[in-house]
């Protein structure tokens, strides 16, 4: 991916290295953040719960110091470029629809950190806030990539960004809002579908990114397209069951599968158009 040597983005708080003792995380959406990131990537979730409901260890005790890694620096410029990237692309296509786009922050961090919706982990792996706009990663989470997921490559990792920041856009058009609503009055299961519709969308606009940056700026190259695709696919709910549990459960995808990932982010990299990324409409098939 052709990054170097371009715009960063204002909108990089880096709290790595800060001292910070978490407090009381509350429950409702910070709760539902926690359970559906935990299933995610394959961790129990009842410790993160637990720390929840305890308000974290003991005021008593010192809270350690964050170290930022020197060796990370590479690592955050790239990030900043991306999500710089997805800022230029977004108030394009908000113009388009005669809308402002709101731009989101974007918050490194180690190990943990608080958020509006609750105690953010590095287990957790990257999540979108909706209730403060804002992005959180952890960097060590592009080790696991590599490592655990089998999915490396600089554009790989743009793809994260970029579908965190597709949860963002979700925000401003109100979708989020909708499903949150509508997850209140259906059962465990039409909820998750519900979910899986609203990720496999996220899937979809990280494409349409993919797909105007490339085409005004030129950023992808040879082998580019092929990371995208197998970090889709690397962390389909199927493929993180098997992984973790030994089977998969379908009811419970909250994320979609991998094949399901794969074909929402090719629409939308193929189109480049938002209104092919409409996985609510019922008579589409996912």
């Amino acid at each position: 991916m052709r990054w170097r040597n371009r715009r960063t983005s204002r909108n990089v708080e880096d709290r790595r290295g800060q001292r910070m003792r978490p407090g009381v995380a509350g429950g409702g959406i910070g709760a539902i953040v926690v359970v559906l990131l935990a299933l995610y990537f394959g961790v129990d979730p009842r410790p993160f719960l637990q720390l929840m409901q305890t308000g974290g260890p003991s005021s008593s005790q010192p809270a350690p110091e964050l170290q930022a890694d020197p060796q990370n620096d590479p690592l955050a410029e790239f990030v900043s470029v991306v999500l710089a990237d997805t800022e230029e692309t977004w108030h394009s296509l908000f113009r388009q629809i005669g809308r402002q786009y709101e731009e989101p922050r974007l918050v490194l961090f180690t190990g943990m950190t608080q958020s509006a919706c609750g105690l953010g982990q590095a287990a957790m792996g990257p999540f979108y806030c909706p209730a403060d706009k804002q992005v959180y990663i952890d960097l060590s989470f592009y080790r696991d990539m590599r490592d655990r997921f089998q999915a490396p490559g600089d554009f790989a990792q743009a793809y994260v960004i970029a579908h965190e920041v597709g949860h963002h856009v979700q925000n401003l058009l109100g979708i989020s809002g909708q499903v949150q609503k509508l997850r209140q009055s259906v059962s465990a299961k039409e909820g998750n579908e519900l979910s899986v519709r609203l990720e496999l969308q996220a899937d979809c606009l990280s494409g349409v990114w993919a797909h105007q940056a490339d085409r005004l700026r030129g950023v992808l190259e040879q082998g580019d397209v092929e990371e995208g695709l197998n970090a889709a696919s690397a962390i389909g709910d199927d493929r993180l069951q098997k992984q973790s549990r030994g089977r998969v459960s379908p009811d419970s995808f909250t994320h979609g599968s991998s094949a399901q990932r794969v074909r929402w982010f090719k629409s939308g990299l193929a189109s480049g158009d938002m209104d092919s990324c409409d996985t609510f409409d019922a008579n589409v098939r996912l």
